[in-house]
């Protein structure tokens, strides 16, 4: 028997270019598809599948991938049906090994093609689909053909888009990856379809930092005809060191049959993982028989507990933590849901980076590259499956919910940021039996103690999830005996009157004004409202039971059901920051980053009572240099809760110039910032969204470039609201589909970035106003 292939091997036995080494025997195939979309779905007749029909028209593209580019407002999703073809060799050496094809993400219901046969067919858009692809292939050129149909489909939900709150998108959205393996190998667990089995399964059943016990499970499969002996050893490394290593006893594995290893690997002096410390130890799992590797599966796993005290407290490897955490979508404008991992983890920097250490995956399951920025950044997640205000009284439509925790389960349960499974429909009537198997689910796929089911309902889940517009058990209620976490709130209950669940109803029951849905180009009035709300809101859950609570919502979005955008976010469809922003920014501890930043743009319309948020014990204003005062806190109704209040200075006149802030700890200046009046618009400032993550060339990377429209100071002009003209030279493409327009003084790009590595510029105009920005993509 050969050793492991290695991956420069795979790709020149697959004929694959353009395509990039993910871990030891897996690669990603992303690169020059085949693409067509079809205008009418009803003449889907043309034997797409087909080895032999001729795709030479088609659309060359990369993945992720959108089947359609929207608008930046969207007033009718594209739903349809499209394909994606790719061809491959596979040398002879290859014949007899297991090829495991992985769809990460591919909206919703796919079929797949392997040389003219169907391999694969799968409902629901955002669980990986899995192929083993071993018997479908052949000597030579193979031929892989991928049917996605996005129309609304009854048995997975959720209701139609046209009544939908978000949208759901459409094409491969996220990475394609061929994974090749030698007949004694670890399997994978979705086709192994082992209840907590299959793959490598690791769990904590000491968690302390002068010791910690490591429990990994091994599920091996001899796919031989012969029976072969099997070894497992796993290595564990911290910062690019091994601390510890298992090796288990020689096992005989029978033809055709596979067998479990549990291994348990003592750590002394272990670096427990935690949001403010988010330490990741790299666990390699290989199987080995005698001497040689057969199999190598790595992955990077964080030492830690979490448990519930008193009923409600929630604890971290001992220690007490409150959850201030945020909902997210995972949808960028023009692409929807095809974000690069890059741009992923871009996301979640800007979300750890605003004070948060908490964030709920509303409402389905977000890609693996954004569950690897939360365990690597230090955010706790909410981890769920797809399900919002739908119910089908069908036996298809249950299976598909059962398997979809199942499935959610055996992909995330070696995150360490995941604390609780939303094995939940929610905002949706759901019946107890079906609600007791989902929670019966949770614990069967990943039994112990630090295992915790959550839903909407206050039945069978062991956490109540509840948003504050609801108001069943808000409060200090004596029927809550469970933890609860406010999964919501903000945003509902200051724009609807009483619409309740009928979002597509509300034309008649909102308020503009005093909500929360503030566009930053609605001006600092209304965004200086939505802080109000926030603030309010935020610390009365603070008053409560609750151990967490979610902002509804990070990021602005586009709904199924209206055709305007919800613009509750901190952050807008492009990742620019509200005033709220900053707000939660300031509820971190100074230890993780001293702030403070100045509500307000400082022009003759600005309020002269200015908001100040920070997290120092003391803030000073100064107006042009002179001190308006130096301040402790706000004290009123709505800062009784909170950690780290805001400051409300009052300018007795407006006076054109500089506000400075400066925030003081300990007597000491820590922090500042400053805010200028802008003057007349005179040029462009471009710069890109980079979060901490360079723009990545041959990955698709999508990344935000920003033209902000500023005076001579340099200071941003927030009445500009004009069109931007760009010109791009270099392997870069832009995806804007509308005109490039300014809101509050500043435009956005969205680039893809190509496959060449090299110098990308632009450059900007509006009438004389120029700007440019060059930058090197790698």
């Amino acid at each position: 028997m050969k050793k492991i292939w290695i991956v420069a091997a795979l790709l020149v036995a697959l004929g694959l270019a353009g395509c990039k080494e993910v871990s030891e025997n897996t690669i990603s195939v992303n690169a020059d598809w085949k693409f067509q979309r079809l205008e009418n779905p009803e003449a889907d007749t043309a034997g797409f599948e087909a080895v032999v029909f001729d795709d030479s028209a088609w659309e060359i593209v990369s993945l992720p991938h959108s089947a359609y580019l929207e608008p930046l407002v969207i007033t009718d999703q594209w739903q349809g049906v499209c394909w994606y073809r790719k061809d491959f060799d596979v040398d002879k050496e290859l014949l007899g090994k297991k090829i495991i094809l992985t769809l990460e993400g591919a909206m919703s219901q796919s079929q797949v093609w392997i040389n003219g046969k169907l391999a694969k067919e799968r409902a629901g858009g955002y669980l990986p689909v899995v192929v083993d692809a071993s018997d479908f292939v052949k000597e030579g050129r193979n031929q892989l053909a991928i049917r996605l149909d996005s129309r609304d489909n009854p048995l997975t939900g959720p209701k139609p888009v046209k009544r939908l709150d978000f949208c759901m998108y459409s094409g491969l959205y996220r990475n394609v990856l061929i994974t090749l393996k030698d007949e004694l190998h670890i399997s994978h667990p979705v086709l192994a379809d082992k209840v907590a089995g299959g793959g490598v399964f690791v769990t904590f059943p000491k968690v302390s930092e002068d010791e910690s016990v490591v429990k990994v499970k091994t599920h091996v499969v001899n796919g031989d005809d012969e029976a072969e002996t099997a070894i497992v050893l796993h290595e564990l490394f911290f910062d690019g060191k091994l601390v510890a290593k298992q090796s288990s006893a020689p096992v005989e594995i029978k033809a055709g049959g596979d067998a479990e290893f549990v291994q348990e690997i003592k750590v002394a002096g272990a670096q427990l993982w935690s949001p403010d410390a988010p330490n990741l130890y790299t666990l390699k799992t290989s199987v080995l028989e005698g001497d040689e590797v057969e199999d190598v599966v790595t992955c990077r796993i964080g030492i830690r507990a979490f448990e519930f005290r008193n009923g409600h407290e929630l604890f971290l490897n001992g220690e007490k933590i409150f959850l201030r955490g945020t909902n997210r979508h995972q949808d960028y404008p023009y692409i929807g849901y095809a974000l690069s991992d890059n741009a992923q983890w871009r996301d979640a920097k800007l979300i750890k980076d605003g004070g948060f250490n908490c964030i709920r995956l509303s409402h389905y399951p977000h890609s693996p590259a954004f569950m690897d920025a939360c365990d690597e950044l230090g955010l706790i997640t909410i981890d769920a499956i797809m399900g919002w205000q739908y119910y089908n009284d069908d036996d298809r439509f249950r299976e598909y919910c059962y398997r979809s925790a199942r499935e959610l389960i055996r992909r995330d349960r070696n995150h360490p940021c995941v604390l609780t499974w939303e094995v939940s429909l929610n905002e949706t009537k759901m019946p107890e039996f079906f609600m007791d198997e989902l929670h019966r689910i949770t614990h069967a796929e990943y039994p112990g103690n630090n295992t915790f089911s959550c839903g909407w309902m206050d039945y069978a889940y062991d956490i109540f999830f509840q948003a504050r517009q609801h108001r069943i058990l808000h409060g200090f209620h004596p029927k809550l005996e469970k933890p609860y976490f406010v999964s919501e709130y903000g945003d509902w209950e200051y724009f609807s009157n009483n619409a309740g669940l009928n979002q597509d109803q509300l034309d008649k029951a909102r308020r503009l004004e005093t909500s929360s849905r503030q566009a930053r180009g609605f001006g600092e009035k209304r965004l200086l409202q939505q802080c109000y709300n926030l603030q309010e809101s935020h610390n009365d859950n603070l008053g409560t039971y609750a151990f967490g609570d979610g902002y509804w919502v990070w990021n602005d979005y586009n709904r199924g059901y209206a055709q305007d955008i919800e613009y509750s976010g901190v952050v807008d469809l492009f990742r620019i920051p509200k005033f709220a922003y900053y707000f939660y920014q300031s509820q971190r501890d100074p230890a993780q980053g001293a702030m403070v930043n100045v509500a307000s743009w400082w022009t003759p319309e600005s309020a002269t009572d200015v908001k100040v948020h920070s997290n120092c014990e003391e803030v000073e204003l100064l107006l042009n240099g002179n001190s308006v005062a130096r301040q402790k806190p706000d004290s009123n109704k709505n800062t009784t809760k909170l950690g780290h209040p805001p400051f409300t200075f009052t300018v007795v006149t407006f006076t054109p110039g500089t506000l400075k802030a400066v925030g003081y700890i300990g007597g000491k200046p820590v922090a500042e910032h400053v805010v200028q009046t802008p003057g007349k618009a005179v040029a462009l400032k471009v710069w890109l969204g980079e979060n901490g993550k360079a723009p990545e060339a041959g990955v698709s990377d999508t990344v935000f470039a920003y033209i902000a429209a500023v005076d001579e100071n340099g200071t941003v002009v927030p009445t500009f609201s004009d069109e931007v003209s760009l010109k791009l030279t270099g392997d870069v493409k832009l995806m804007n589909v509308d005109c490039i327009m300014a809101e509050a003084g500043i435009a956005t790009a969205l680039l893809q970035i190509g496959a060449e590595d090299g110098a990308i510029n632009l450059s900007a105009e509006h009438g004389d106003m120029k700007g440019s920005l060059t930058f090197h993509a790698e």
